[in-house]
């Protein structure tokens, strides 16, 4: 096994394993819409079943839809980032784990989706001066700093190219 694979394998193992254990302890020790406060008035542990993508998006199609919508795009996406991820060179550490975060955390909501009937186990709940941030999972997160490390990583590339285009003029 090649250094890419470990990476992406480590990565996706650990977002997996992190993901689903504490959807599994939300699960068995909160009601649905049961809220414990963490931080009073700013963090609380709240479970919430998501039928939709982020925000709820597409929660309130219909479910003859939904379900199989999700399954056909996280499998169209996975299979997008599995083919990114052969085309990223080893040298770019940063893509490799911004990548294999964002497939983990995709992966992580797929197996809510399929043992779930179709919903994601949210409790990461968000709140601050009436402002309220929906409710997301490690998986989320994974995905969104993923995505973040992928156009910060792609920005750095982005400017090295520019740099070495500039210096060879």
């Amino acid at each position: 096994m090649n250094a890419k694979t470990r990476t992406v394998s480590l990565v996706v193992g650990t977002i997996l394993v992190l993901d689903q254990v504490t959807k599994a302890l939300v699960a068995r020790t909160l009601g649905l819409y049961e809220s414990v406060p963490v931080i009073d008035s700013f963090f609380h542990l709240t479970r919430v079943h998501n039928t939709g993508a982020a925000f709820g998006v597409l929660a309130q199609a219909p479910a003859w839809f939904r379900q199989p919508f999700f399954l056909i795009a996280t499998g169209v996406a996975v299979l997008a980032l599995v083919l990114l991820l052969r085309h990223t060179e080893k040298a770019s550490r940063l893509a490799i784990v911004a990548i294999a975060a964002i497939l983990g955390g995709a992966l992580g909501n797929l197996l809510d989706r399929i043992f779930h009937n179709g919903q994601v186990i949210d409790f990461l709940d968000f709140h601050w001066r009436g402002y309220h941030w929906p409710a997301f999972n490690v998986a989320d997160t994974c995905i969104t700093l993923g995505a973040i490390g992928l156009l910060w990583s792609s920005v750095r590339e982005s400017r090295a190219a520019t740099q070495r285009n500039s210096s060879a003029v």
